[in-house]
């Protein structure tokens, strides 16, 4: 008699084939991609979040020019980031969803078109109907959901290891590079046609393109073909969206992670948002600028601020992805341990350059320098954190929950009470200029006591981190890797294997 099929034995899935035998299980194909098409996929990747990034500051950039254009308080000038926050949070888990079970290319390129036709239609709104433009920003935030969270997922399944650290850091340069683009752009068009609304008729113009570039360039691979994760590839094992974020709440380097990204989005949602206006108050302060009471406001400090950015995004990516890298070879916990150290020393930094901007402009600028460059050092970091400590089959959803927890907590309200807040000051105060300057420096402060906090959730997180990327490449029951092992197993132990009647 024949050894039936599943059944271990002699001439069984665990012996040699023959005549009435079971023929040994096959592995699916690995997916693969020519390395220059995945580097070709990946630099389309980066252009669009630099456009997605220009985006969210391009206002703060022309952000005098829009109060007085529609007669916005400062309280009121918050609202309009955090109603593009609050949209994007939104947005972002049914995203998610969608990005882990259907065209990751599609939902992309649906984003990319809802984003650029809302912010070139905010454009042509007027000042009667100022409520249209907070809208417009909304619908920008809710395009802008669809990209945050999936492109990094799509990076994830192009490159591994040391490759996907690598390439995630050039990524996640663009995130200070687009947002000091936007500050840069919103000024320059502002200098040469003397009317803000142009830089939103600009960006659709570059948002086309990538449009073009990402349908043409980017593939869209199979979940987790960079890891060889079969199940995923496959969709085999495919589970609820319930379960998805069960799994992740009892994931504790991500819990602990994400909760470090809200304190990093709180903080660099209140200094970017509002940065350029304080820094041009300074200025007045200082005897340097005039108040600007009309149309068109000459800020250069849009323009400088945003050139920072630039430079100290580029050149913190960098550091902190190298120093992650290079550190992760003497201990496995670099990643949390670097964001960390960030942090912690980003925390002073920040409060001296808000608190010397009265006293030293100079000093200022250069403690807010080095705050921007420590703060940048973590963007790619905390991404490589949650790729390899998050199963492949949900990371599209553990992207969409930690932007969700991340902007309600973080950025979402962070520029509406930092303007909350210093318009409650003024108002107890004489009107002046120093007056105007002291209560937005003092609505500031607390940004540095919520960046040490997230510094402090960084080194919880360093505790879970190795035994959470162990349960990450674990195989799934079912699986051909677990089928492997589970052979390996038997043939190991004799006499666990039946044997053939």
């Amino acid at each position: 008699m024949s050894t039936e099929c599943g059944e271990p034995g002699p001439g069984g899935p665990l012996g040699g084939s023959g005549p009435g035998q079971c023929p040994p299980p096959t592995a699916s194909t690995p997916w693969s991609l020519p390395r220059w098409r995945a580097c070709v996929a990946a630099a389309v990747l980066c252009y669009i979040n630099l456009l997605n990034y220009m985006n969210w500051f391009i206002v703060a950039g022309v952000l005098l020019d829009v109060q007085n254009f529609f007669h916005i308080s400062d309280s009121n000038a918050g609202l309009l980031q955090t109603v593009f926050i609050c949209c994007l949070l939104l947005s972002a888990p049914v995203f998610g969803y969608l990005g882990d079970r259907h065209s990751r290319k599609a939902t992309l390129s649906f984003g990319i078109l809802l984003w650029s036709g809302a912010g070139l239609s905010g454009s042509f709104i007027s000042p009667q109907h100022s409520w249209l433009f907070f809208l417009s920003r909304g619908v920008v935030g809710m395009g802008s959901a669809s990209y945050s969270t999936i492109a990094p997922t799509v990076l994830g399944d192009l490159f591994v290891r040391d490759q996907r650290t690598r390439v995630l850091a050039i990524f996640y340069i663009f995130i200070p590079v687009g947002s000091g683009l936007g500050y840069v752009l919103g000024s320059a068009v502002l200098q040469l046609t003397g009317d803000w609304r142009w830089t939103f008729r600009v960006m659709p113009c570059l948002e086309v393109t990538g449009l073009i570039l990402l349908l043409t360039l980017v593939p869209d691979p199979p979940r987790g073909a960079a890891d060889k994760q079969e199940e995923a590839a496959m969709g085999a094992g495919r589970s609820s969206w319930c379960e998805d974020v069960r799994y992740l709440g009892t994931n504790w380097s991500f819990v602990w992670s994400t909760l470090g990204v809200t304190a990093m989005a709180f903080v660099t949602g209140a200094l970017s948002f509002w940065v350029p206006k304080f820094l041009f108050e300074a200025r007045v302060v200082h005897g340097l600028q005039l108040p600007c009471i009309t149309d068109p406001c000459s800020n250069q400090d849009s323009l400088i601020f945003g050139s920072l950015t630039v430079v100290t995004g580029i050149i913190g990516v960098v550091l902190g992805a190298e120093a992650s890298r290079r550190f992760k070879r003497v201990n496995p916990r670099a990643e949390p341990l670097v964001c960390a150290c960030s942090l912690l020393a980003a925390a002073p930094c920040l409060y001296l350059a808000l608190l010397l901007a009265r006293t030293t402009f100079t000093v200022s600028y250069v403690f807010l320098a080095l705050g921007e460059l420590l703060l940048s050092c973590n963007w790619a970091v905390v991404a490589e954190i949650l790729l390899s400590v998050v199963l492949p089959r949900c990371r599209g959803t553990a992207e969409a929950l930690q932007i969700t927890a991340g902007h309600i907590l973080g950025d979402a309200g962070s520029p509406y009470l930092t303007g909350l807040v210093s318009s409650a000051l003024r108002a107890r105060r004489p009107d002046s200029y120093l007056q105007r300057f002291l209560s937005l420096q003092h609505s500031f402060l607390c940004c540095a006591f919520v960046i040490a906090l997230g510094g402090g959730c960084f080194l919880l997180t360093a505790l879970h981190l190795e035994r959470d990327q162990t349960q990450a490449r674990r195989p799934s029951p079912g699986t051909p890797d677990s089928t492997k092992e589970e052979s390996q197993a038997l043939l190991s132990h004799p006499r666990a294997v039946p044997e053939a009647p």
